[in-house]
């Protein structure tokens, strides 16, 4: 259905002042503190985690050597998505308006809403991160989970086994949970954390516990481990389409943890219609976000 002059009427008026509602700033490429960014040039991608071997036993003179498997562990599947969205004007409200182009100012709202939905998405994934069923990851279980399985080694934990508000005792002790992950033949693997993503109600509670040179909350006067030993050196990031106000998370220097992948760039396209005179306006692009390796991540829901 196209917009129609009916729909304008205070834009076709002589004395109007101002056109307002499609200036406001906007939240924009947020999902880029989380997920790195790839190209595909298919309908969807798999990554595949692959075990390696175990410890080296110790060899007695004389005996063979032993031999070891590897194998594939599990796989993650990234499925594109297509996003699109139009609008049409009639020919009769274009030639009609007395103000600025239609189309330009209405191709910027558009230009809005494809953000949008791209901030959504990515943040749906931290905002269903401690949910299984239809969120879980290529091992089966939540992104954020008390028991990732691995192929050949124990369990291993990227929330904490009783979940914590952000302070600095979980703080801390997401960074020794995270300097303590293991591969999937449970050998500990040398991970840190990169930086923090939280909401906007605990970007105040993140900056103290980041920045202070002083512990913060008490009268001691102690200095701020995790500012003088330079742990999580990118500090945090707010992330205003998260819906949980208590959660927050942990970006690790993990190779190969949350990813976008990117299949088709947004492409905007406009045309006539010979008929009706409407001009039709549309964008479109096609993406996925989703995780593979689960120890690119760190959570807590909040206590």
């Amino acid at each position: 259905m196209a917009i129609t002059r009916s729909q304008l009427v205070k834009e076709l008026e002589p004395g109007l002042n101002a056109l307002f509602g499609l200036e406001y700033k906007r939240y924009v490429n947020e999902h880029e503190e989380i997920f790195s960014i790839e190209t595909s040039d298919r309908a969807f991608e798999e990554e595949v985690m692959l075990t390696g071997f175990g410890t080296a036993p110790v060899k007695t003179e004389g005996a063979g050597v032993q031999y070891d498997m590897a194998q594939e562990s599990f796989t993650a599947r990234y499925t594109h998505e297509t996003i699109a969205m139009a609008f049409a004007l009639t020919e009769e409200a274009v030639e009609d308006n007395l103000y600025d182009r239609l189309s330009g100012r209405y191709t910027k709202a558009l230009a809005r809403s494809m953000s949008n939905t791209k901030q959504v998405k990515g943040a749906s994934v931290l905002n269903n991160a401690f949910t299984a069923g239809n969120y879980a990851g290529g091992d089966g279980v939540a992104l954020c989970s008390t028991a990732h399985p691995t192929a050949m080694g124990p369990n291993f934990a990227n929330t904490p086994a009783v979940p914590a508000d952000l302070n600095e005792t979980s703080l801390e002790q997401a960074i020794i949970d995270i300097a303590a992950f293991t591969d999937e033949r449970g050998l500990k693997v040398a991970l840190t954390g990169r930086k923090m993503i939280v909401p906007k109600e605990l970007q105040f509670t993140a900056e103290r516990l980041m920045k202070s040179t002083l512990r913060t909350s008490t009268a001691d006067n102690d200095i701020n481990a995790v500012k003088s030993m330079g742990l999580i050196p990118e500090g945090f990031a707010v992330n205003h389409y998260l819906t949980d106000i208590n959660a927050w998370f942990i970006i690790t220097d993990a190779p190969n943890g949350l990813k976008m992948f990117e299949r088709s760039p947004i492409k905007t396209a406009f045309e006539g219609d010979f008929d009706t005179g409407n001009v039709r306006y549309k964008a479109r692009e096609r993406y996925s976000f989703g995780w593979s390796d689960p120890r690119g991540i760190y959570g807590s829901p909040g206590a």
